[in-house]
């Protein structure tokens, strides 16, 4: 025990010390003046005086009894003929306000004075009060007047009422250990609405405040509150922040990216002549567009070309418009460059994948260039094939393009044009003065930049570049898709290695100079497969001596990479185009009379 806990303590028992003192002054009191007024003592009052005896030890705490709620029961009043113990117990418990605390709470008790008390009742009550008194002690700084004059109606104030009271450890009840004075515990007197007017006008003294710790505890738990609420607000704040600048951003990139792919001058009608050289890169081709302010930004359209598998870019020279966007020149740029600057082109010619040498020279009349199909091109078709079967101008292209005509088939091996499959399907410009010779080498030259990535494997393959676009040409008329491109090379590569004819009638057709016309189905039947030709494949073994057509990329592909398979014939639907393969003659003449000969009647 600390030492401000024997402090309190010995306060605490000096106060119940001096309220006991004061009850034995006022009982010496009374008998003197009942012994003045020549009244005796009544023998069990004596008694009662003689039995008094003070506890040993104060009431423990858990035995207090708070004083507001303990009542004096009739019982204690049961007998008649002693009305002066009213007085006496006025006397010791006066009329004064009522005194609440956590732990003590003091009621003015009417007492009943119907009935006398008997000796053992008084004996009683004053062991209560002693009880009481003991047990209320602790908490108070300032000792309460243990007299009160009945007759007072005026309330008294905190100090007559509470006076002295020690100050005690009170922590074992309240488990604060904290010393709190009286004002800081007790409210302000408070009137009972329902009571009487006579009663409300006693004074009542409020329910104790909370201690200041639990004050403090609130008000930390308070601030606490109201720091997390602006912790999530200030997160909130951010968040949104981070949420818009995300936002923006993705909205302000999406835009800018946009911006990059559109054209740079909508209104733009002049052409930029660009070079792009041989060998290179996606990047490097931007840089030069960015330079001639063709694109607006080389990066974008290194991605976008990338993205978009745009990576065949051709060399050459190139007439392209800061009115064409990304997309339109990454087009352009996979046609075939001329190898000298052009002039602006005043039109353009549309070679379609398949056309032969005579089907080209009725192409190039025609200017693609506008919508207006009866637009004319400077060019005709006589002096096209006249220019194809030049052998002066032959002979200058071998010269320029070795390695495109190092295969190149002889004017007297059988073939009806040398030129023929070696003039490559695409689009291409001409300007005002640009003549047929130039033309016809663009085409050229746009075959042999598509077949410089092949070149090596062709070689590797023990091909020659002759055989591999004749192969391709019948593969490009006989197959639609890649992968039945692939299997249809596999076919004649087997016969190949087999010795059988190829047995195709895309050659006899070419032979027959009837290639790229409509045919009916009865015609495709009935042909002549006895003709008399170089290109009659279907009794003799091999090859025709050169292409058929001008085969694409995609057919050229499907026979350096055809498909590993055991194939010997294929015969196609005539009604849906759908191929079907066979490894035997049996299993072949059944897709026949099923697929083709079914529809013929």
């Amino acid at each position: 025990m600390t030492k401000d806990t024997n402090e309190n303590n010995t306060q605490s028992s000096s106060f119940r010390d001096q309220i006991l003192r004061d009850l034995e002054e006022l009982k010496l009191k009374r008998l003197a003046d009942q012994a003045i007024k020549g009244q005796t003592e009544q023998p069990n009052q004596v008694k009662v005086d003689q039995q008094i005896e003070f506890p040993a030890e104060p009431v423990s705490q858990s035995e207090t009894i708070p004083v507001g709620e303990m009542t004096y029961p009739e019982t204690y009043l049961a007998e008649e003929g002693q009305e002066n113990l009213e007085e006496e117990v006025e006397e010791i418990i006066p009329s004064e306000p009522v005194v609440e605390t956590e732990d003590l709470v003091v009621e003015k008790e009417e007492v009943p004075t119907s009935a006398p008390v008997t000796q053992d009742t008084v004996e009683r009550n004053l062991e209560e009060l002693r009880r009481l008194v003991a047990a209320n002690t602790t908490g108070f700084e300032n000792e309460p007047s243990p007299v009160a004059t009945p007759e007072a109606e005026v309330e008294p104030s905190l100090e007559e009422t509470f006076v002295d009271f020690p100050v005690e450890d009170v922590s074992a009840v309240t488990g604060d250990t904290e010393i709190i004075s009286l004002e800081d515990t007790l409210l302000a007197s408070k009137i009972n609405d329902e009571a009487p007017a006579e009663e409300s006008a006693q004074p009542v003294v409020a329910a104790a405040l909370p201690s200041r710790k639990n004050l403090s505890n609130k008000s930390s738990l308070q601030r606490r509150k109201k720091q997390d609420k602006a912790a999530k607000r200030i997160v909130s704040v951010i968040m949104s922040l981070i949420l818009v600048v995300v936002v923006v951003t993705g909205i302000a990139g999406y835009m800018w990216i946009k911006s990059s792919l559109e054209p740079v001058n909508a209104k733009a009608t002049e052409a930029v002549q660009v070079e792009i050289p041989e060998g290179s890169s996606t990047l490097e081709i931007g840089k030069i567009l960015v330079d001639n302010r063709l694109v607006k930004n080389a990066t974008v359209f290194n991605y976008y070309s990338k993205i978009k598998s745009y990576n065949n870019f051709q060399s050459g020279y190139y007439n392209l418009k800061q009115s064409m966007s990304v997309d339109d020149i990454a087009k352009a740029l996979q046609e075939s460059g001329t190898p000298t600057p052009q002039k602006e082109p005043a039109g353009k010619i549309l070679i379609v994948e398949g056309y032969t040498l005579t089907q080209i020279s009725q192409a190039i009349t025609n200017n693609t260039k506008t919508e207006d199909k009866n637009d004319k091109t400077p060019f005709t078709s006589e002096e096209f094939m006249a220019t194809v079967t030049n052998p002066d101008f032959i002979n200058r292209m071998v010269a320029a393009y070795p390695q495109l005509f190092a295969s190149l088939p002889a004017a007297d091996s059988g073939v009806l044009y040398q030129l023929e499959g070696y003039l490559f399907p695409a689009v291409y410009e001409y300007a005002d003065d640009t003549t047929v010779e130039e033309l016809v080498e663009q085409m050229i030259a746009a075959m042999d930049n598509r077949l410089q990535p092949y070149y090596e494997t062709i070689a590797a393959k023990n091909f020659t570049v002759n055989e591999v676009l004749t192969l391709a040409s019948l593969v490009e008329k006989e197959g639609s898709t890649d992968e039945d491109r692939r299997n249809i090379a596999s076919v004649f590569i087997n016969r190949l290695n087999a010795g059988m004819p190829l047995q195709s009638n895309i050659a006899i057709l070419y032979a027959e100079g009837k290639l790229g016309q409509e045919t009916t189905l009865a015609e495709d039947a009935a042909i002549d497969t006895s003709i008399e030709s170089p290109y009659n494949i279907y009794w003799t073994p091999g090859l025709m001596p050169g292409p058929v057509d001008s085969p694409s990329v995609s057919a050229i592909e499907a026979v350096l990479n055809a498909n590993k398979t055991d194939y010997l014939y294929f015969v196609a639907d005539v009604t849906t185009g759908t191929v079907y393969f066979a490894q035997t003659q049996e299993e072949h003449d059944q897709n026949v009379a099923q697929y083709v000969n079914a529809h013929l009647e």
